[in-house]
């Protein structure tokens, strides 16, 4: 099983990412987004970006002691989670409504424990 994580960022904000999250796996960028198209994660719109889940997102992070920080990229890029298994059969596919929209983490580590 290998695991990517995929950005659009450039470079350099590519590597700042590595650097401060200690991402263990290779990061590659997707600067064209052939990808994310290709996967459906097309632009969100400003209800998506700003609805409910994400201000109760930011919220719960405040309450935490952590502070939105500027964003240095395009905010309205749809993220979204792919597992892919070694055959090439997706097994796995959440395409984000906005920022707050992710599975969470014990679910696609279970996944990728499970050998998708």
């Amino acid at each position: 099983m290998k695991i990517v994580v995929i950005t659009f960022e450039q470079s350099f904000f590519a590597r700042n990412y590595v650097e401060n999250t200690k991402l263990r796996w290779p990061l590659l960028v997707d600067e064209k987004r052939e990808l994310y198209r290709a996967y459906g994660m097309l632009r969100a719109g400003l209800l998506d970006l700003w609805g409910l889940s994400t201000w109760r997102a930011y919220l719960k992070e405040m309450i935490r002691g952590r502070l939105p920080r500027k964003p240095t990229g395009d905010v309205n890029q749809r993220g979204g989670d792919v597992l892919v298994d070694p055959a090439g059969i997706v097994r796995f596919h959440h395409v984000g409504k906005g920022p707050a929209d992710r599975p969470p983490a014990a679910i696609i580590l279970r996944l990728v424990e499970g050998g998708v």
